[in-house]
Order: C-alpha cells, then structure tokens, then sequence
C-alpha cells in the first residue's frame, strides 16, 4: 500500500466523508468549522504520512460535516514552504482529496491589499495569479489566468451569492511569494506594475495540482491589512488574524452560500 492510499484510507474510515468539495482554510480563518453540523475531527497528527502545520492560526486538523445540506471537508490549516515543506508535501492532501471523491477545492486565505481600493475587510475572489517566487527564472512573471486555473463556474457562484447576500466580492490578481517574511515596499511597488491586487505567501502550488488533477478550484482571499508601503502601519502576524477574524460572519456566510449552490 502506498503512502497515499493509507493515509486515504484512514482518512475516510475515520470522517465517513462521502461529499465532493473541500474548504482549505488559511491564517485565523479556523472559524468557518463553527458552522458544520454533525461534525468529526481528526488531527493532522494522526493521519499516516500527513503534513504538520507549524503556523500560528492554523490549527491542524481535518473537519468534516454537513454544510449548507452539502456533507463537506474542511483542512483546518494549510501548509507554506517557508515552513521546510517540499512542493509533494504540499500537495499530498489535493492527492487525497481526489481519492476522496472530492471534484470542488475552495481555498481561502489572508492576504496583504496591494490597491487601495481594495481596503482590510476586503473579500477578493482570485481570477488570475502570478508566480513571484522566481524559484525557475528572473523574468518578469506573467498572469496566469483561465478555466484550468480558476474555476469559471465557482468564480460565477460567487458573484452570484455575494450579490444575493449583498456581500462586496471583488475580483484580483493574486501574487505568490515564500515568504515567510512580509515583502518590502519596493516588492511592493513591484508587484503592482505587473498588475496585482493582493499578495500572499500561499495558493500557487496549490493551483497548479488542482489544474493536474482536474479538480475545479475557487480561492477567496481575506485582504487584512494594506502590503508594506501603501500604508504607514507596520505588519505583524498577529494583526493579521485578528483583521481575519473581524470579517468571518461575511466569509461564512458566502461560503455557505456558494456550497448550497454547488
């Protein structure tokens, strides 16, 4: 038996999940669990050959439940390769969740605004993203866009929820960074000549093994605080997830929206 078969396995014979689409949460987002009904726990500690999240606001567990009448998976915590992960550690999981049965992926996370008409408090649905990792090359990076990235028909849930809501869902560009540390201003400046809206330490690896498996993807950043230099503030970790957690009645309410949908 593989790795990946025994940590399906044990997977399924400890949640009895049987749904087809999975929440993958990011910093201080842990609060969309509180909405499940019929709810069961298992800790990443306890899977075979799982990944450990190390970050502060991510609790590490899988939850699954009931939803919006819709029986979901909720990863509690995601995976950084600031944090010593591998590319495969990172996307173990999205490998798992497709063993699952699992064919919609909604990812949220906490990014850094790079558009000041995007304020902290922001919800942005991500509809294209750039690499800035520079991890193959110097080039300047180029948007990534289209159905095999971003899911069109998610994308249209969200819009169409948000409006029934009378929740603001803007739509960006997302740029990807390691991190761990926040980018500079010059980063910054940087990044919006090239068209960004919003920066984050998470989400490309993410999206290219989705696009693999052929898994339909939506990601919906949180924007908790304006990038380094289109401010005065000084960024902390810790802002970030009480900014994050100040807007979780609107997030949960579009997420459980859009699952009713799906």
């Amino acid at each position: 038996m593989t790795q990946l078969d025994e940590a399906t396995r044990f997977i399924q014979s400890s949640l009895s999940f049987n749904g087809e689409t999975a929440i993958i949460l990011g910093s201080g987002l842990g609060h969309v669990c509180e909405s499940l009904t019929n709810k069961k726990t298992l800790s990443y500690k306890e899977i075979p050959h799982y990944p450990i999240s190390t970050v502060e606001g991510h609790a590490g567990e899988l939850v699954s439940g009931s939803l919006g009448g819709k029986n979901v998976l909720i990863s509690n915590g995601r995976f950084h390769l600031y944090e010593g992960f591998s590319e495969n550690d990172i996307i173990f999981p999205f490998k798992i969740f497709k063993n699952l049965g699992i064919k919609n992926i909604i990812t949220t996370n906490s990014s850094g605004s790079l558009n000041k008409r995007f304020p902290p408090g922001t919800l942005m649905a991500i509809d294209e993203h750039i690499d800035c990792s520079f991890q193959s090359n110097h080039d300047d990076p180029k948007k990534l866009n289209g159905n095999q990235y971003h899911s069109e028909y998610l994308l249209k849930l969200a819009k169409e929820v948000s409006k029934t809501l009378d929740i603001k869902l803007e739509k960006g560009t997302y740029c990807w960074t390691l991190g761990p540390m926040y980018e500079t201003p010059a980063e910054i400046s940087y990044f919006k000549t090239l068209g960004g809206n919003a920066v984050g330490m998470s989400g490309v690896p993410e999206i290219k093994i989705c696009n693999k498996l052929k898994l339909k993807m939506l990601i919906i950043s949180n924007l908790t605080n304006y990038a380094a230099g289109i401010s005065n503030q000084i960024l902390t970790h810790e802002d970030v997830i009480i900014n994050a957690n100040s807007n979780k009645k609107s997030l949960t309410q579009l997420l459980l929206g859009i699952i009713k949908r799906i």
